[in-house]
């Protein structure tokens, strides 16, 4: 396994491990790596210093009275567990960015509570209340890029229902 230092386009600095250098070209590829903070899928290698083994053999083991070693070493990092909500990509977090997110699923929640699933009718729904051919009422659904960018060219106004990188799975 190989651990990697990434960033994305917006300058999230966030961390991943992959099985080789391979698999994490072959991820990249097709698009499966992105920032756990935007979703951005624009995702580069950034440097980092190489990960050093412990001791070994003639080198003094550490001591679990002092906690020093013969070998001045880094301190291995303790990664957090992932927990059974599915929040692995929200552990490796700052509390800031998981208030965030939990602002972000809250607003979703309240939405999709209160406004009615048209699903992939969404633009021709949105469309048919501006023009006044139905009556207004608060909708959520999907609608394509195409869909969307016309819908804005005609005036009419949404706003998109933001997806955090683990409601992807």
């Amino acid at each position: 396994m190989i651990r990697y230092a990434l960033a994305c386009e917006g300058g999230h600095a966030f961390e991943s491990w992959f099985p080789g250098s391979e698999a994490f070209e072959e991820q990249t590829a097709r698009g499966l790596v992105a920032c756990p903070v935007c979703g951005s899928q624009r995702v580069e290698k950034q440097i980092m210093a190489p990960a050093l083994g412990r001791p070994r053999g003639g080198e003094r083991e550490r001591s679990s009275e002092t906690g020093a070693t013969g070998v001045d070493q880094p301190a291995t990092p303790q990664l957090p567990v992932p927990s059974p909500a599915g929040e692995t990509a929200a552990t490796f977090l700052a509390e800031r960015d998981r208030s965030l997110r939990e602002m972000v699923r809250e607003m979703r929640r309240r939405v999709t509570a209160q406004a009615e699933h048209v699903g992939p009718k969404f633009a021709d729904q949105a469309r048919a209340m501006h023009e006044g051919d139905i009556p207004h009422r608060s909708i959520y659904g999907e609608a394509s890029r195409e869909e969307a960018r016309a819908l804005v060219e005609e005036g009419i106004e949404f706003h998109p229902l933001p997806l955090l990188p683990d409601e992807r799975n």
